[in-house]
């Protein structure tokens, strides 16, 4: 087996591992809000125990690893938050049975992980908070970094089915993982049971003439809405109509672009001045791009992860097959849109 290889088996089992007690978490929602007295608490305790699994089994797969995760263990070390503790310790205890609260914590921590190495992992343990306590779609997503580059990704989408006539709003049993290594396939199963035959994701270029479907978050929020609409109105005005977009949040969008069942996925800058952060696009990015769609920035230039902590050096994100990506560009350049509406 090779270094990536290896790399990419260790992903994979760390993010199936923590989809599966996520799904509990999800499934016990008012159970967890019950005990914490407080109504994010469900997405709260499935972040931290998400982060602190994946970090646990890696280590345990790879010896020591730099991490840089989204969450620290601060807000559950303060004495107010020690239900949120001892929610997370138990869903932590699900994977690893005996686990202490002091490990608990120390693999929270490990995320705190130095950008400035030449290689590291990026991990979102759950993208996609409000889809998370809707019921509905949400990702762990973990990715290595080399030089600057994502390498090696492992997606888990608890709550997304591999069938494509299945409704997006409500939960899975099965879910969907994907993973891959640069300049390889891409690999697709079912989230609870990673032991099954996988199979390739490859999507194939968008056919002239056919309606364009945008993949777009649930929360409108999350992209500039003004500069789609205008992006796809100058489409339709040279003949290549906008089909219904394909409504869903997290990474999960990168994963339904890439395996065919959206044309594209645009994260337009809605305020000056925001930079997007490594985890929310390291594994989706990658995974988009080794099954055959391009993944830029709103300018075409490519996604560079070597400056710490947020894409610094990009503006926006397009995801799209090479012919819908070169019309949207093309669209972006001629309507001179730079930044916010």
């Amino acid at each position: 087996m090779s270094d990536y290889a290896k790399l990419a088996s260790a992903a994979r089992d760390a993010v199936a591992a923590a989809s599966s007690v996520c799904r509990e978490v999800q499934q016990a929602l008012e159970q967890v809000r019950q005990i914490t007295k407080d109504d994010k608490s469900p997405v709260t305790v499935a972040d931290f125990a998400s982060q602190a699994i994946v970090a646990i089994l890696l280590q345990q797969s790879l010896g020591d690893i730099i991490l840089v995760g989204e969450e620290d263990s601060k807000f559950l070390r303060e004495p107010e938050h020690a239900a949120h503790l001892e929610a997370v310790i138990q869903a932590v205890r699900q994977i690893v049975p005996d686990i202490s609260e002091h490990d608990v914590l120390a693999a929270i921590d490990t995320g705190a992980g130095d950008t400035h190495h030449p290689s590291f992992w990026t991990l979102d343990p759950i993208d996609g908070t409000k889809g998370f306590l809707r019921g509905q779609q949400y990702a762990i997503a973990l990715a290595y970094i080399e030089q600057g580059t994502p390498v090696v990704a492992a997606m888990a989408c608890p709550n997304l089915p591999r069938d494509f006539s299945a409704p997006l709003d409500t939960p899975d049993s099965q879910g969907s993982l994907y993973y891959t290594i640069k300049g390889d396939s891409v690999y697709e199963l079912p989230c609870t049971d990673i032991t099954a035959t996988p199979e390739k994701v490859l999507r194939l270029d968008h056919e002239a003439g056919q309606p364009i479907s945008i993949c777009a978050s649930v929360e409108k929020a999350h992209s500039n809405v003004s500069n789609t609409d205008r992006i796809l109105t100058h489409l339709a005005d040279r003949g290549i109509p906008a089909g219904e977009p394909t409504r869903l949040d997290s990474q999960a969008k990168y994963a339904v672009v890439a395996r065919g069942q959206a044309d594209a996925y645009l994260r337009l800058p809605t305020k000056k001045g925001y930079v997007e952060r490594i985890w929310d696009h390291a594994a989706g990015s990658l995974i988009a791009t080794e099954a055959g769609a391009f993944v830029t920035d709103m300018h075409g230039h490519a996604l560079d992860f070597s400056h710490g902590r947020g894409l610094e050096k990009n503006l926006g994100i397009i995801c799209a097959p090479p012919r819908i990506h070169g019309l949207l560009i093309g669209s972006i350049n001629e309507l001179d849109i730079t930044g916010p509406a």
